[in-house]
């Protein structure tokens, strides 16, 4: 509005109140004038507020974008600022800096048995352990999920990592109190030292966590440093994953069969299958190898299934009388679905539960017996018979054996191949003795000789295995050894 506009709007309003004095007027000019000020003023202080908010909430945002909104650690990103800065310093003053990749042990059951919340509780509480025991002049993050990275300057040499290293592991192997439980896990950690192991972020942090990686495969809950040998275990590694599950979706892993022999007759009695992995340049991979690989990478459950389906259809032309036994491993006794999924392989093959004969070796009870009790219970109320398999050379008791009720006792090679010796010999007499007192038939696996296949059967010993009978072979060659068998009774020797 025009200086002109204004003067035209106040004539007419003074020719509207010709009546009003001078001085009303001023003071409604005055009036006037403050009100403007205090609008002014309130503008602009809104306007400082809107600007305060919006500082406020950059920096929100900057500081989510920089750290983990859970554990308030740096994230990657800041992480790799950090370190960067850090090898600068290290290259300049001719020092090394060490660099940890911290794994969590034994974090999921946290969270499967205690919830998410707890889970959080833990990992929280984990950011504050680190920031006590490495100290300010480290650099902590979260790289997500159970997985930390803490980044040591300078001074970190000569044996001082590895003091750091299981410094870590002592505080964050103490219990977490949370959410009214309390929560145990470990760490396994990998090292990597600047400039021996790389002297770049990326290079560095990688080194770390393949010694991460080979600590864990060797032993959860220790430490490895970086050496470059691990890298190709690594890549080995690697490309046996990725093997493995071509082999498994190809049908390239196939059940081989050992007959185990009753000894009263020397007839077979049944076949354990075992799983063989035919591998086209590596040629036979031992179970040993590629099973615990099937663990970690979660397909373990898909190999049982296979191999029990293949053998469930060799065992078609089997006579009636003769069992399939199958090894589970511990990992597969943590799965509440492990019954109804062998279940469903029976029923689709046709094969009875009641010829069907699972094995578990001790150790794979230990950690939660009131879950394999549950799962043993729901396999034998379908019929499905249990063999504690390598017992002896395990951890369990008889009071285990008293609340799992397993059906068949496997005696361990070890004490079977030594019984020449006085102690062994009273070892396997004594499990022959329990087997009998709790109405479990007894096997003794590794029989490679007919004087040690007599004095079993001395004892009082029903069933045997070892290469003596026969070593594992594909089911095109089983017809061979049924017929022997069927014919007359003989040890057989069979080799392939």
């Amino acid at each position: 509005m025009s200086w002109f506009d204004a003067f035209d709007g106040f004539a007419e309003f003074a020719a509207s109140h010709e009546a009003w004095e001078l001085d009303e007027i001023f003071v409604l000019l005055m009036l006037m004038g403050n009100s403007g000020l205090i609008i002014a003023t309130r503008r602009t202080i809104d306007a400082r507020r809107e600007i305060a908010r919006r500082e406020e909430a950059e920096a929100r945002a900057m500081e989510l974008a920089r750290h983990d909104p859970l554990t308030g650690l740096a994230n990657r990103r800041v992480l790799g600022e950090e370190l960067e800065e850090m090898l600068h310093h290290a290259a300049h003053r001719g020092c090394e800096c060490a660099v940890f990749v911290i794994d969590l042990d034994q974090f999921k059951p946290v969270n499967d048995l205690y919830g998410h919340e707890a889970g959080d509780a833990v990992l929280v509480g984990v950011a504050e352990r680190l920031r006590e025991v490495a100290g300010d002049q480290s650099v902590i993050a979260r790289l997500g999920g159970d997985e930390f990275v803490c980044v040591l300057p300078c001074q970190m040499n000569g044996e001082a990592p590895a003091r750091m290293a299981s410094a870590l592991q002592r505080r964050l192997s103490e219990p977490f109190h949370v959410c009214g439980a309390t929560a145990e896990v470990g760490a396994t950690i990998g090292i990597a030292l600047c400039p021996a192991d790389g002297t770049d972020v990326e290079t560095l942090l990688r080194s770390a966590d393949v010694a991460m990686y080979e600590a864990k495969r060797e032993k959860r809950g220790s430490f490895r440093f970086f050496h470059a040998e691990m890298d190709a275990k690594l890549r080995e590694r690697a490309k046996l994953e990725t093997d493995l599950r071509a082999a498994l979706d190809g049908g390239a892993i196939l059940p081989y069969f050992q007959p185990v022999m009753a000894l009263g007759d020397s007839r077979i009695a049944g076949f354990e299958a075992l799983a063989r992995w035919q591998h086209p340049e590596r040629g036979v991979i031992a179970p040993d190898e590629f099973i615990p690989v099937a663990e970690d990478m979660g397909l373990i459950g898909q190999l049982t299934e296979t191999i029990l389906r293949q053998s469930c259809i060799a065992a078609r032309n089997w006579p009636p009388r003769l069992t399939l036994s199958i090894n589970i491993a511990p990992l597969q006794l943590k799965d509440e679905w492990l019954a109804s999924r062998l279940l469903s392989v029976l029923t689709e093959t046709g094969f009875a539960p009641s010829r069907l004969i699972v094995e578990v070796t001790e150790n794979a009870i230990i950690d939660d017996v009131d879950q394999a009790a549950e799962v043993f219970a729901s396999l034998q109320n379908a019929g499905i018979r249990i063999a504690l398999d390598d017992f002896g050379k395990g951890y369990s008791s008889l009071s285990h054996l008293r609340q799992l009720r397993f059906n068949h006792l496997k005696i361990d090679s070890s004490f079977v191949r030594s019984m020449d010796s006085a102690e062994s010999q009273k070892i396997v007499s004594a499990v022959s003795g329990l087997g009998k007192a709790l109405g479990m038939p007894v096997t003794a696996e590794g029989v490679e000789s007919a004087a040690i296949a007599d004095a079993l059967r001395a004892l009082g010993c029903e069933q045997a295995q070892g290469y003596l009978f026969g070593m594992p072979v594909p089911a095109d060659q089983l017809e061979l050894l049924l017929a022997k068998s069927a014919a007359k009774p003989v040890r057989i020797r069979k080799t392939g």
